[in-house]
């Protein structure tokens, strides 16, 4: 079907000129048949199971267009990932702004209504923060008309799944007139979830690049569709001879492994080889990237080490990364720039990253509950999906290496010839049902133990499974709610209390509500160690492993803090209590100014980590300030405040006030502090040589500051 043909099914001129100033000139044929089915008509919601790479995407810019033009109302768009939320950003922007269209995203702070998107005509949002914008009541969230879901298959997804579930069955029952688009790869059950959301389903096995899926055993490809490619042994690395295969033709490679220390190491191998594949001209780009990773944060190992592997051509990519390092990594590999990458399943979710050869080293991992084991097929159909580039390569090639012909035989049969585990709800987990719960409760969307089963009823869940078999949970959960202060019961209804209606709204666990404020109210001193261990304990903060090698300072840690804990250490495993000195103290040495590089060494984690820590305790203090405030204990608030600015920062007290200036970091500051600038009033005092003459300053950022400092007078 050619984009003028659009016209037949209800499109207008408008739609049709801004879908070909992107170069739009054929439907793919999934895009057709949802078009031949009723896209273009008021009121059918769609699910589309289709691989990755055959434009379903496309399909929510086609409808979004449509009610910008010709109707009225926002388009949502629910992604799982922020990092996936600026991708879709960045490229609406880019190619629909020009005809009027306001494109804004939204991913953190989580105690706010966002009213400033009620500008905006679409809106790209994380899963959690439209479940925050919904506990908020959102003025705008009524103009909506049309909800993207895109990676509905993560409905399966312990993690995300159930705020994914909880979000789109609200909308629903909130907004009826919403229409509901769903997006996946071919999933296997797709046509549960379009009947839970009353949804036409599309399923697809059209590709734009034909994939061809293979195992590697013994230097030979053998492939689906029964062809054989020899493999030549260049490099002693089978992983590395499969790469050189492809990139001697002119493709891209891009490699799975299951671990970070994996991903690092075989980044490095590959760079030594394949540099010497590289021209003048492509070492000179790589260079230059390679200086960009080090300009971009501080100065670290890691950050040094994939600058080594940039310089030939690889690159290495995990959570443990800063954010600006995987995204220039994920935007030069976009560009063509890079000619392999090396990633853990951090790249399998959504992001448009596509190679023309996928290597999958390891199809098994090591799960805490249950040792080492195969991953999911449907894991291992995302990571093969990734190959074959539109527009680049006439196919795709998705390897899987075996290393026994037991393991050739168990990859052909379950991942090649294999089909996708069926999406079941997640929702049923205690801790999952105690979180959303509250929520429904304090934003009185359920009043009643009835109404949160009729609620119940309407998620994914209720449609899979008897919502009975779970109610006696729901009862033990607000029994808890009850106890804790959290709400009330009175003549038969369910009320929050001004607790539990703030503890909702800060987006934290109920749990996490009552530990902040048990301990808060505990009449024990709160020294450093006290506070930043009490949110340390919460479910909502992310603590660190105990390694064989932390056990002895650990139990020193243990025995001479013990004492100070605003909880009873007794009523807990000392292993659990251990972790979490372990995280409190990281965040110490973070405060200290201790440097990135000295805290990742000695805590064992990466910038990336460290800086989700930074994170989470900033907003754990803010959430403490905020409870504080509620019960009146006023001598704490301003000490969490001044704790929450410095985690935030990373610095001692000393510096806030020099901190807070645009383009100062926390070494420019310490700096500027050794240099005799106090405060903004010494700024305020010296010539611009002065300030420019301290390290890491220089005449141009001298210039702003004073600026700055000028301003605030």
């Amino acid at each position: 079907m050619r984009v003028e043909d659009l016209k037949s099914f209800g499109a207008g001129d408008n739609l049709i000129e801004a879908l070909r100033s992107t170069g739009l000139k054929e439907l793919y044929p999934p895009q057709e048949e949802a078009v031949k089915r009723g896209l273009l008509l008021e009121n059918s919601s769609f699910v589309i199971s289709a691989p990755t790479a055959s434009g379903k995407t496309l399909v929510a810019e086609i409808l979004a267009l449509k009610l910008f033009f010709e109707q009225a109302g926002k388009v949502l768009y629910l992604v799982p990932l922020r990092a996936l939320a600026r991708q879709k950003y960045d490229d609406f922007k880019m190619k629909y702004e020009r005809f009027g269209i306001k494109v804004m995203q939204s991913t953190g702070d989580y105690d706010s209504g966002d009213p400033w998107l009620e500008r905006a005509h679409i809106i790209i949002a994380t899963n959690e923060k439209v479940d925050s914008l919904i506990r908020h009541h959102a003025s705008w969230l009524g103009d909506i008309r049309l909800v993207v879901a895109d990676e509905i298959h993560l409905l399966g997804d312990s993690h995300r799944g159930p705020t994914l579930e909880i979000v789109l069955t609200r909308l629903k029952n909130m907004y009826p007139h919403i229409r509901f688009l769903c997006l996946s790869a071919t999933i296997r059950n797709a046509r549960d979830i379009a009947q839970w959301l009353d949804a036409q389903l599309i399923e697809s096995g059209w590709r734009p690049v034909p994939l061809n899926e293979g195992v590697y055993f013994n230097g030979a490809v053998i492939f689906n569709d029964g062809s054989i490619k020899w493999i030549e042994k260049a490099s002693g690395l089978e992983v590395i001879d499969i790469s050189l295969d492809t990139i001697r033709k002119g493709g891209q490679v891009l490699i799975f492994v299951n671990t970070r220390r994996s991903a690092e190491a075989l980044a490095e191998k590959a760079s030594r080889i394949i540099v010497q594949e590289l021209s003048e001209k492509e070492r000179q780009i790589l260079d230059s990237l390679s200086k960009e990773i080090i300009s971009l944060g501080e100065p670290s190992r890691l950050s040094k080490r994939l600058a080594e592997s940039l310089r030939g051509g690889t690159a290495f990519h995990h959570a443990g990364l800063l954010s600006e390092h995987r995204r220039l990594i994920e935007d030069a590999f976009r560009q063509n720039r890079l000619r392999l990458l090396v990633s853990t399943t951090t790249l399998a979710m959504g992001l448009n990253l596509p190679s023309r050869c996928v290597i999958i080293k390891d199809w098994k991992r090591y799960e805490s509950a249950r040792g080492m084991g195969p991953v999911p097929v449907m894991e291992i159909k995302q990571m093969s999906g990734r190959a074959g580039r539109p527009g680049y390569d006439s196919h795709g090639e998705a390897v899987i290496i075996a290393r026994s012909r037991n393991d050739e035989r168990f990859i052909v049969e379950n991942y090649i010839k294999g089909e996708p585990e069926a999406i079941e709800s997640q929702l049923a987990d205690e801790s999952v049902l105690r979180f959303h719960l509250l929520s429904s409760i304090a934003g009185l969307f359920t009043m009643s133990e009835n109404e949160i089963r009729d609620f119940l009823r309407q998620t994914f869940l209720g449609f899979q499974r008897d919502i009975e078999n779970i109610f006696k949970t729901v009862e033990r959960i607000i029994k808890f709610l009850i106890e804790e202060g959290l709400i009330i019961k009175k003549s038969g209804y369910l009320r929050p209390t001004v607790f539990g209606k703030r503890v909702s709204e800060l987006y934290i666990d109920p749990l996490t509500g009552v530990i902040l404020r048990d301990c808060l109210r505990n009449p024990k001193p709160k020294r450093l160690i006290s506070i930043l261990h009490m949110i340390c304990h919460t479910p909502d903060m992310m603590t660190l492993s105990l390694k064989e090698k932390d056990m002895e300072e650990m139990l020193d840690a243990y025995y001479k803090y013990e004492g100070e804990l605003l909880i009873d250490p007794e009523e807990y495993p000392v292993e659990t209590i251990m972790s979490e000195l372990k995280t409190a103290l990281c965040l110490i040495d973070w405060i200290e100014e201790r440097t990135e590089d000295e805290i990742c060494s000695h805590y064992g984690i990466g910038p990336g980590d460290l800086h989700t820590l930074v994170e989470l305790a900033e907003w754990l203090l803010y959430s403490a300030e905020e409870i504080a405030k509620l019960f009146n204990l006023k001598t704490l608030i301003k000490p969490l405040s001044m704790l929450r600015l410095r985690i935030s920062y990373g610095v001692r007290e000393e510096l806030l006030e020099l901190i807070t200036l645009k383009g100062i970091g926390r070494i420019r500051a310490r700096n500027l502090y050794k240099a005799g600038f106090r405060t903004r009033q010494d700024i305020r005092l010296s010539t611009l040589k002065n300030l420019a003459d301290v390290p890491g300053i220089g005449p141009l950022l001298a210039e702003s500051i004073k600026q700055q400092v000028e301003e605030g007078s």
